[in-house]
């Protein structure tokens, strides 16, 4: 009797615990905020998906089902108003025109339902409040802010063009100006701004309810930093009326240049405004070992002064597009140095500028649920200074001295992996991240002492798993 009493206070004092558990939201780990925890564990955000607009595209529950049934825990929303006028956030009148103080109530239900069923599935939902995109060249043309598709306000009222034909990187729309004391700000954009902030509220009216939601202000802006750290403060500033906390950023469009880079240094210094780092456009323009040098210097400098996770919401790879895509392989390896610099997060931009949800892309999300099965990617951190013998773009390392290593080769190779300051025996097992699954073959021993020269069993990626045999 003693025992059933004693065990039935125990669920009543546990119960409250692991409900508290349950429903922690998402935000920096406790134990090392370079990572994300979300339910009170520590987790690797990983991810692909057809689009990016997510909450408008047609089968999205079947795509997350698909999302969460092979790893992925992590996608990207923007807040499009690229698409056709139906799509569009505001009530479209029969006479083709729109009414920006009545809503699309279609547009507005999709987006309750993504944030429902990835908050169902586990999977976080980083939102893109603006794309400069969405307002320049043919899509100004069938936007809704347009003044020549509204009643609202005329070009006169608000001093917008008929056309912005340049660009978005030229920064030429005053859409994103509309705040006081930027270059382009005039009083005739407060209208403009009203209505901005409608909108911001009406998306805050739902995803504000959910905690597996990161917000980022813009898709690679190239705006004074005034316009994003408007809507940060805005954001925030709901958030807490509402009693809740969120996680906010903006990214900006020169991350590519790296060390060499305007804008994005704001980051660093900045960890009020920028809670976490969202450097996805180093994963353009750059390849090989130029991109891991990059990488490692920003990663470097989110973390010098203010720890904070570094996402990649878009990892650019395929359609050898101008602005540095490179090809479907380029995006995979992209995402594996990513994994191994210590990103938080790493997704594959949309076809046909990456490899969304493709079998590649399935198979290295794959590959790297089997790698966290052995080795969680926070217990490591770059080590190339042990590997010798190594051709440029030949195999990057990650690892904890002693304990254990992650080594991984885009294609195939051989490198020497020096384990001269150990004593340790480890075993060494492969996963193919071609077909993201563990190669049939015995685990190989590996002694400590010396350098041990390692090759990739085949032609291919290739990720060697070597871990303590002690552990």
């Amino acid at each position: 009797m003693k025992k059933i009493v004693l065990s039935a206070l125990l669920i009543i004092i546990l119960k409250p615990f692991a409900y508290a558990q349950e429903n922690q939201p998402l935000k920096p780990w406790s134990e090392n905020v370079t990572y994300w925890q979300y339910k009170g564990e520590p987790i690797l955000l990983l991810g692909g998906s057809k689009t990016d607009h997510l909450f408008l595209a047609d089968g999205l529950l079947a795509h997350l089902d698909e999302i969460h049934k092979i790893g992925g825990n992590y996608v990207r929303n923007t807040m499009s108003q690229r698409e056709p006028v139906q799509m569009k956030p505001y009530l479209l009148k029969s006479d083709g025109t729109f009414d920006l103080d009545q809503w699309n109530t279609d547009y507005w239900s999709r987006f309750e339902n993504m944030l429902k069923w990835t908050n169902e599935r586990d999977i976080i939902v980083q939102i893109e409040v603006w794309d400069r995109f969405d307002y320049s060249r043919e899509f100004w043309e069938i936007s809704s802010w347009n003044p020549r598709l509204n009643i609202n306000y005329t070009y006169e009222e608000t001093g917008f063009d008929k056309t912005y034909a340049m660009h978005p990187s030229s920064d030429l729309q005053p859409f994103f100006h509309s705040i006081s004391g930027m270059p382009m700000y005039n009083t005739k954009l407060d209208l403009i701004r009203k209505y901005q902030e409608a909108f911001v509220n009406k998306m805050l009216s739902y995803s504000l309810d959910y905690g597996n939601v990161l917000y980022c202000m813009n898709n690679e802006t190239t705006t004074p930093l005034a316009w994003g750290q408007y809507w940060i403060n805005f954001i925030k500033a709901k958030a807490a009326e509402k009693g809740t906390k969120v996680f906010v950023t903006d990214m900006f469009d020169d991350a590519h240049f790296g060390e060499k880079a305007v804008s994005t240094p704001a980051i660093f210094k900045d960890a009020e405004n920028y809670q976490f780092a969202d450097i996805s456009q180093v994963n353009s323009r750059n390849f090989g070992d130029n991109h891991w040098r990059e990488l490692e210097y920003l990663i470097k400098k989110v973390n010098e002064k203010y720890p904070r996770p570094s996402n990649h919401t878009k990892i650019y790879g395929g359609g050898y597009k101008s602005f540095g895509t490179g090809g479907l392989e380029d995006g995979i390896e992209r995402f594996w140095r990513n994994i191994l610099a210590g990103s938080a997060s790493s997704r594959f931009h949309r076809p046909d500028s990456g490899n969304g949800l493709n079998e590649r892309a399935q198979a290295s999300i794959k590959a790297t649920r089997l790698l966290e099965s052995e080795i969680k990617l926070w217990e490591i951190e770059p080590q190339m200074q042990l590997l010798t013998e190594r051709e440029p773009n030949e195999a990057y390392l990650a690892g904890k001295q002693g304990e254990s290593y992650v080594l991984y080769f885009p294609y195939a190779g051989s490198v020497n992996l020096d384990l001269s300051n150990t004593t340790n025996s480890f075993q060494l097992k492969w996963i193919s991240i071609t077909e993201g699954r563990w190669l049939d073959r015995e685990a190989e021993e590996i002694q400590g002492g010396s350098a041990v020269s390692i090759a990739a069993p085949f032609k291919g990626g290739w990720v060697a798993v070597i871990t303590n045999t002690k552990k």
